[in-house]
C-alpha cells in the first residue's frame, strides 16, 4: 500500500527535475520568435534616452529593462542576444559532436595505427587550454559568427572522441557486432548501424553538458571582442560595454549577465537530468 502511495510522489519528483528544460525551451522559443517578440529594433539608437533605468519612457521608446550607452532598448537586445548564443552553441555542439564521435568510433573499432593516430591527436588537443586555443584561432581567422562556431567545434571535439572511443571499445567485442562483421557487413554499417545506437546515450549526455560551455565560450569571446561583432546583439558584448557603466547604470551589465547565468544553470541541470535518465547507475 505504501509503495503504491509513494509511486505518484516519486513521479512528481522526477517531473520536477525537468523544470530547467522548460527554461531552456522558453529561451529557445524567445530566440526563434525574436523579430516578433522584441518591442524595438535592437540596433535602433536614441541618444536622448542613453542609460535610462528600467521603466523609463523616452520619445517613442518604452524601456522596460532600461537602455544602453547608445539609447538602444535593452530588452530587445537581450532577446536577440539569446538567438546568437543558442545558434553558436547548437551549431558548435552538432559539429564537434559529429566529428568527435565519428573519429572516436573509428579509433575504437579499427584499432591499430588508426587508434594510435586519433588518440594522440586527442591528447595533444586536450593538453592545450581550450580558451587559449580558441582565442588564438579566432585572432588568426578573424572574428565572425561562422569562425566562432568553427573555433568552438575545433576545441571541443576531443571530449566526444574520448567518450565514443571508450564506449566503442567495450561494445565492439559484443557477439552481435562480431557476427555482423563475419556476415560481411561493411565497417560503416557496423559503426552507424550497430555501434552508434548503443553509445548515443553517453554522447548525448556530453553534448548536453557541453551546450552550456559553448554558451559561456561564445559570451567570453564576445566579451573580449573576438566573437560576434557590433552592432549585432550578444550577451558577452553587452557585458563588455555595460561594465563601464556599472556605477551609474547597473542594468546595462547586470541583466545580460543574469540571463547568461540562468541559461547556463538551466542547461547544466538539464544535462544532469539527462545523465540520470540515460545512465542506469544513477537511477
Amino acid at each position: 500500500m505504501s509503495a503504491v502511495a509513494a509511486s505518484p510522489a516519486r513521479r512528481k519528483r522526477q517531473l520536477w527535475r525537468w523544470w530547467p528544460l522548460a527554461i531552456v525551451a522558453l529561451v529557445a522559443l524567445a530566440a526563434i520568435l525574436a523579430p516578433w517578440l522584441a518591442p524595438y529594433d535592437p540596433n535602433a539608437q536614441n541618444l536622448v534616452g542613453r542609460l535610462k533605468p528600467p521603466g523609463t519612457v523616452s520619445r517613442s521608446f518604452h524601456y522596460w529593462l532600461g537602455s544602453d550607452e547608445l539609447g538602444r532598448d535593452l530588452l530587445s537586445r537581450i532577446i536577440h542576444g539569446a538567438r546568437v548564443s543558442l545558434i553558436v552553441a547548437f551549431a558548435s555542439v552538432i559539429l564537434s559532436g559529429t566529428v568527435g564521435t565519428t573519429l572516436g568510433m573509428i579509433a575504437g573499432y579499427r584499432r591499430g595505427w588508426i587508434e594510435v593516430a586519433v588518440m594522440r591527436v586527442v591528447d595533444v588537443f586536450l593538453s592545450i587550454p581550450a580558451v587559449l586555443l580558441a582565442i588564438i584561432t579566432v585572432a588568426v581567422l578573424g572574428p565572425s559568427l561562422v569562425n566562432v562556431v568553427l573555433v568552438l567545434a575545433l576545441t571541443r571535439w576531443p571530449r566526444y572522441a574520448r567518450v565514443a572511443y571508450s564506449q566503442t571499445l567495450s561494445i565492439a567485442t559484443m557477439p552481435y557486432v562480431r557476427l555482423a562483421a563475419l556476415m560481411g557487413a561493411s565497417a560503416p554499417r557496423v559503426l552507424f548501424r550497430h555501434l552508434l545506437p548503443n553509445i548515443i546515450g553517453a554522447v548525448s549526455v556530453v553534448a548536453t553538458l557541453e551546450f552550456g560551455l559553448m554558451v559561456l565560450f561564445e559570451a567570453g569571446l564576445s566579451f573580449l571582442g573576438l566573437g560576434v561583432q557590433p552592432p549585432t546583439a550578444s550577451w558577452g558584448a553587452m557585458l563588455s560595454t555595460g561594465r563601464n557603466y556599472v556605477a551609474t547604470a547597473w542594468w546595462a551589465a547586470t541583466l545580460p549577465g543574469l540571463c547568461l547565468f540562468v541559461l547556463v544553470l538551466a542547461v547544466n541541470l538539464t544535462g544532469d537530468a539527462v545523465r540520470d535518465r540515460l545512465d542506469p547507475r544513477f537511477r
